[in-house]
């Protein structure tokens, strides 16, 4: 098949088509067909595997000092580099576009989470087409392309059926996608998207998330070779581990039955000494305070020891286990021969460690997104099923700091390395001479997309698919594998979150803490931030504060700041966080608008929070159209799941009306009796109390036009359901708001016939 690959202009993609040539024969027989015009990748392109972890600090994993056992990243380091001065922006989201663009966050729109964008340029969540991923440059040079787990880089407002799904995976440059779209998903039940449709993942015994989506790359990578063994891949492995929920079968998490008992402190202590030993940093370094709102481990009970301690063995059991995972994606690469020819990226962490926790951990992790605040007496009883289906949750903060030792600080902090900055591996037998060795120039995820692309011998393009393209703001960090001891080529950085704020130029780092992780509040004043500064080159850890020494550096690097926050679309800075999930408040599109009705029909199922109608802190009513028969059961309408939400639906032939706040407590409005076989129209009015957020209020059920229930909700969750918990019509398609009649979209689907359902609020 002929191909111009090496002799086109690759700087504008797709490639155009030459033109094809005439004939005058008037017979096909007399005259031999033309080659067909096909685009390769260059002779000898690597294939490539990016592995990105979620949640997990530069202090958490065994190649980096930490005590979590990863096997399959010593197994990588061991036969590749280690980069300790690599990092990110703090949160999820915004690293990922980063890293799949080479441009700033706030270059693809991306200031914050998807779910919580704003109105004003640089924090839309709106991904523009002039900073096209490398995944689809990629395609366009002759890759095959797939992504597997965790997306999150689609705007919350376009991830309903009606689209659009120009920023969807398979839109976005990869042929294949198989995963969540959401910031987090139940590993025991998650929402599946096979490309753009919804799957359902298979019902097997002891089925987790992780497993599924490895098998499924390894069966992707294995086919593509087999059908098309000269055209190499690209592949995206982003896993849901180690983001909240918690999730892992029990046995990971007791392998490390007693190992925290120690506590967080010793942990830090620890990790720090292991880490000078290993030389992954100075032995100079400082191990940098604890955060004053988090105890000492010797200061807190015995019975929040215990809690605390197992909530860091799930943890831990999580890391392993979805490392040992991509193990066996490595595994498979070596077995079909490729594992020489592929640059695997393995990054432990799009952040630090969260600590979203606060300071005792969650049973349910949607507590934090509501202000909710949990208490230990109440955990302590859920232990014995921590990590599992019947838990959704996190752990304490202070397990967070201990998992970014050497540092302070965790995820969200964008001015602390300890929110930043992540372990990477690159692993590539045929590109890195040499094994096992340290790399320290400063990189950043915007690094990675330019590093692609000159390891696959291909130029940055100036447009893709006409859109004439904004240059990365990335360096390839191709200079640096074969020399220790090259001069850092990515010499200036702006970071930002949340109004946590910082600059890093030559070795020098200014920065603002603005907010702490657990602070969901109103803050200060950000004019009344004082500007601190470091000698990143000397103090690893961030310890030692220079500002009164170099106050001229300082206003320097605040002045410099300024230009870049203006270049990038920082400005104006958005210090709110959870309160921005609401789009009312946030002034993002929202799907609903105005709209005060909604007209739903059996088989809409799988909605999206953010792409369904908004009913929480007002009155509803949900008016549905019914055929029953004697002793109807399973869902009419639901929204959320086990860990909170409502559901109205028939058990045996009488209609109820269940509210499930935050898994904590159970509100039950329900008819004594079943209601007659045939037509029906069963209203259930929702009476919100007013007065605020998160209040309560009267419920009543109708049938017919009579009364034939009522009682009491006593409070509702403000802000957010679930990440990924859907609204369904006939039926609860994961995890239920009441089990009282299954588990599944099979044993909750509505047995009699449901002609519309309207939802409407006040």
């Amino acid at each position: 098949m002929f191909s111009q690959s090496n002799e086109v202009d690759r700087t504008h993609l797709p490639i155009a088509e030459p033109d094809p040539p005439k004939f005058k024969e008037l017979d096909v027989r007399s005259v031999e067909a033309p080659p067909l015009f096909n685009v390769e990748a260059p002779e000898g392109a690597p294939n490539v595997i990016i592995v990105l972890i979620d949640d997990v600090g530069f202090g958490a994993t065994t190649p980096f000092g930490g005590p979590i056992n990863t096997p399959t990243m010593d197994r990588l380091a061991a036969g590749g580099l280690r980069y300790n001065n690599f990092h990110t922006t703090a949160l999820c989201s915004p690293t990922r576009n980063a890293l799949k663009t080479g441009r700033n966050h706030h270059q693809t729109n991306t200031g914050s989470i998807m779910e919580s964008a704003t109105g004003f340029p640089g924090n839309t969540g709106k991904i523009p087409n002039r900073v096209a991923p490398v995944a689809e440059m990629m395609r366009l040079n002759g890759y095959s392309t797939g992504a597997f787990g965790k997306w999150h880089e689609t705007a919350a407002w376009e991830t309903s059926v009606s689209g659009p799904f120009d920023r969807w995976p398979t839109h976005s440059g990869f042929d294949k996608f198989y995963g969540f779209i959401g910031g987090e998903t139940d590993q025991w039940y998650p929402l599946v998207y096979d490309g753009v449709t919804r799957v359902n993942p298979p019902h097997v015994e002891g089925y987790h998330f992780t497993d599924d989506m490895t098998d499924q790359a390894i069966g992707w990578m294995k086919a593509q070779q087999s059908m098309t063994p000269d055209k190499p891949f690209y592949m995206y492995f982003a896993t849901g581990a180690v983001h909240a929920p918690h999730h892992v079968p029990k046995e990971w998490a007791d392998k490390y039955k007693g190992q925290f008992d120690k506590g967080w402190d010793q942990v830090r202590t620890e990790t720090v000494a292991k880490q000078k030993e290993m030389g992954i940093i100075p032995e100079a370094t400082q191990l940098a305070g604890r955060p004053e709102d988090l105890s000492a481990w010797e200061d807190l009970p015995e019975d929040h020891r215990k809690l605390f301690a197992r909530q860091a063995e799930v943890f831990a059991g999580f890391m392993e286990h979805t490392d040992v995972n991509i193990g066996r994606l490595v595994d498979a690469v070596e077995a079909i021969g490729e594992l020489d020819n592929t640059i695997i990226i393995y990054i432990a962490g799009d952040n630090g460690t969260s600590a979203e926790g606060g300071f005792i951990g969650m049973y349910n992790e949607m507590t934090y997104f509501n202000q909710v605040e949990e208490k230990v007496e109440d955990l302590l009883p859920r232990l014995d099923e921590w990590g599992g289906e019947y838990t959704f949750p996190h752990m304490s903060a202070g397990w967070a700091v201990a998992f970014d030792a050497p540092f302070k600080w965790t995820k969200q902090v964008a001015s602390d390395f300890g929110g930043t900055r992540n372990g990477m591996i690159v692993h590539w037998p045929e590109g890195i001479d040499s094994q096992g060795e340290i790399r320290s120039q400063f990189s950043h995820v915007i690094d990675i997309a330019p590093t692609i692309l000159e390891a696959a011998n291909l130029p940055e393009p100036k447009s893709v698919n006409g859109t004439v393209q904004e240059p990365m703001a990335g360096t390839s960090l191709m200079y640096s594998l074969n020399d220790a001891d090259a001069p850092e080529q990515h010499t200036l950085q702006y970071f930002e979150m949340f109004g946590n704020r910082a600059l890093y130029q030559d070795g020098w780092f200014a920065r603002v803490l603005h907010r702490a992780p657990w602070q969901t509040g109103q803050q200060k004043p950000l004019e009344d931030d004082v500007w601190e500064l470091y000698n990143a080159k000397e103090d690893f850890s961030l310890v030692n504060n220079l500002a009164n020494q170099y106050p001229e550096r300082v206003a320097a690097m605040e002045a410099l700041f300024m230009e870049e926050a203006e270049k990038y679309n920082v400005l104006p800075i958005d210090d709110r966080t959870v309160e921005r999930m609401n789009p009312a408040i946030a002034g993002r599109p929202d799907l609903m608008g105005d709209r005060k009705s909604l007209t739903l029909y059996d088989g809409m199922n799988g909605m999206l929070e953010n792409v369904f109608m908004n009913s929480k802190n007002k009155s509803k009513s949900i008016t549905a159209e019914v055929e029953v028969d004697k002793g109807t059961t399973g869902v009419i309408l639901t929204q959320g799941g086990r860990f909170g939400g409502w559901s109205l639906y028939m058990k045996d032939g009488r209609p109820i009306y269940t509210y499930n706040f935050l898994g904590l407590e159970r509100f039950t409005v329900a008819a004594k009796k079943p209601i007659p076989p045939g037509p029906a129209t069963i209203v259930m009015d929702f009476d919100y109390d007013g007065g605020g957020l998160g209040k309560g209020g009267d419920a009543t059920i109708s049938v017919n036009g009579k009364k034939v229930a009522s009682g009491r909700i006593g409070r509702t969750q403000p802000l957010i359901f679930s990440a990924d918990e859907t609204a369904d019509v006939g039926l609860d398609n994961q995890t239920p708001v009441a089990d009282d009649i299954g588990v599944g979209p099979v044993a909750t689907r509505f047995s009699g016939t449901i002609n519309k359902v309207v939802l409407e609020i006040e």
